[in-house]
């Protein structure tokens, strides 16, 4: 494994977010309530307790693209009182939501760190986590070899991502949706999370970066959802996709937030929904 050198900060060029990173202004609120709850809940709970089941001496656990907290929350109460928590994301608005909602978990830190230039010593972790965040680091080869690098020897990266939009049906109707309000260049940001699923070359990325051939579980459940606004909200205005419509300034979002709700309804019926979902978790010991 190659040993890296630790910096006290990285640079600006790496701290700078992509554009499908700008999660800004009031996107971390809206997505921590009204996504959260659909998309993150059940799988932050499913990784931690695959975590706890995999690696139940953990005692030093890094997070990577912590976003609000949720999937910190989920660590926290599952590892143990003992385990140290060292939550990180690049995006300093989520962060900020992340210290204010959930500041007080216990042996929890906050840390704004770059994905693909941990500020890490090598080995100095017991697992590497990450919850749907691999699919937003340009460089994913680089942002495994440094999640492999900062686990000790026989210990745990574990990750998740979402299947296709075709298989997550909820997305897709949003996606849909939302595009048919634009003639030309329809904002494209739900095929960032929910477009790089194929589990081999994601098997490959982490044989790379040195890890063994990993476990690898298709998960599905089912959510029920009390209406389909808050959900049909928490895809317009939940993620940076909004700055996306706000930059085309050629429809009003609360029409496209009535439209996707509309549209879940048919998908899903009435309320309370029960919308199905399925994502791929990948479990990847260090030698």
């Amino acid at each position: 494994m190659q040993s890296k050198q630790v910096t006290s900060g990285a640079g600006a060029d790496q701290l700078k977010p992509s554009a499908h990173d700008q999660f800004v202004g009031s996107i971390p609120e809206i997505y921590d309530e009204h996504l959260g709850p659909l998309l993150f809940h059940f799988s932050a709970a499913d990784l931690a307790q695959r975590v706890h089941t995999t690696l139940p001496e953990a005692r030093r656990v890094l997070e990577i693209a912590c976003g609000t907290g949720i999937s910190t929350q989920y660590l926290c109460d599952c590892l143990g009182a003992e385990t140290e928590v060292v939550a990180t994301d690049l995006n300093e608005g989520m962060l900020a939501y992340a210290r204010e909602k959930r500041g007080g978990l216990r042996n929890v830190t906050f840390q704004q760190a770059d994905a693909q230039r941990l500020p890490f010593e090598d080995e100095s972790f017991d697992a590497a986590i990450n919850q749907f965040g691999i699919m937003f680091v340009p460089d994913k080869a680089l942002a495994m070899a440094e999640m492999a690098r900062v686990v000790r020897p026989g210990g745990l990266v574990a990750f998740n991502v979402w299947d296709s939009l075709e298989t997550n049906r909820v997305a897709a109707i949003a996606h849909e949706t939302i595009a048919s309000f634009f003639a030309d260049d329809p904002p494209d940001f739900l095929t960032v999370p929910f477009g790089d699923y194929q589990i081999d070359p994601i098997c490959r990325l982490i044989e790379g970066a040195g890890l063994r051939h990993p476990d690898v579980q298709i998960v599905s459940a089912k959510i029920e959802r009390p209406d389909a606004r808050s959900v049909a909200r928490g895809f317009v205005e939940g993620n940076p996709g909004i700055l996306q419509i706000q930059e085309r300034a050629t429809a009003d979002p609360a029409h496209i937030i009535t439209a996707v709700a509309e549209a879940l309804e048919i998908a899903f019926g009435p309320a309370p929904l029960q919308i199905p979902l399925q994502e791929i978790v990948f479990l990847a010991r260090r030698p």
